[in-house]
């Protein structure tokens, strides 16, 4: 599963809680979701679309003035549907943003792990598994999350060569693969979200396999769409 974005089909985790976020926004009807870096960009970009909504984070926290934060709990269809959102977070969006040159790009958490594994896989590629981890740093729950994709991965396509921090990540993953639940003390980020009374999050972002659907980015269109859409 090596290979450079430029050639590859990549999957893009933020499980706490960009993907869980956008997985969501997308199963509950949401038309689409604009990724960006800068909040400013956001405000007046969501200003100039009539009906559409703004939301993101910074460090975990709500930005002031936006119509939603980062809660996937939020992102319910009475909030979403029909509605073009325009996001921007601490780590999920710079992330899927440093993917615009593969030729596929996939959003993925536990809310949609065998789904994104089958999705990448039947694309023909090498699939490249992007950590959006944490301001820099490594994030324990991503880099699971990426060694159960690897696995499942693995399982659907025995003759799959992965790297050698694939095989390492993949190792590390597989005792979460039966408790996922240990993610909630075991990660960092989980325990300060609910610290911050927000533990319903983590709860709804260490749920496995809750959706089919995976959210696709198009860069062209700049939109992250659903790919029935």
């Amino acid at each position: 599963m090596p290979g450079t974005l430029g050639a590859a089909t990549v999957l893009v985790i933020d499980v706490l809680r960009a993907s869980t976020t956008i997985v969501t926004a997308l199963s509950n009807g949401c038309l689409a979701i604009v990724p960006l870096d800068d909040p400013d960009e956001a405000r007046r970009r969501a200003a100039a679309t009539p009906g559409s909504l703004i939301a993101g984070e910074r460090r975990g926290e709500p930005l002031e003035g936006f119509d939603l934060g980062n809660s996937p709990l939020e992102f319910t269809r009475e909030q979403v549907a029909g509605r073009t959102l325009f996001l921007t977070t601490s780590n999920g969006t710079k992330a899927l943003l440093a993917a615009r040159p593969a030729p596929a790009i996939g959003v993925a958490g536990f809310v949609n792990l065998s789904a994104a594994a089958g999705w990448a896989l039947g694309h023909g590629r090498d699939v490249v598994v992007l950590c959006s981890g944490e301001r820099g740093d490594r994030s324990l729950e991503d880099e699971i999350c990426a060694g159960l994709l690897v696995e499942r991965i693995q399982a659907a396509s025995p003759d799959a060569e992965p790297g050698r921090e694939a095989v390492e990540v993949a190792r590390r993953a597989r005792p979460y693969g039966k408790d996922l639940a240990r993610l909630a003390q075991d990660s960092r980020w989980a325990r300060h979200l609910a610290s911050r009374g927000r533990a319903g999050d983590v709860a709804a972002c260490l749920t496995m396999d809750a959706y089919s659907l995976v959210p696709v980015y198009r860069p062209d269109v700049d939109k992250i769409v659903s790919p029935f859409g």
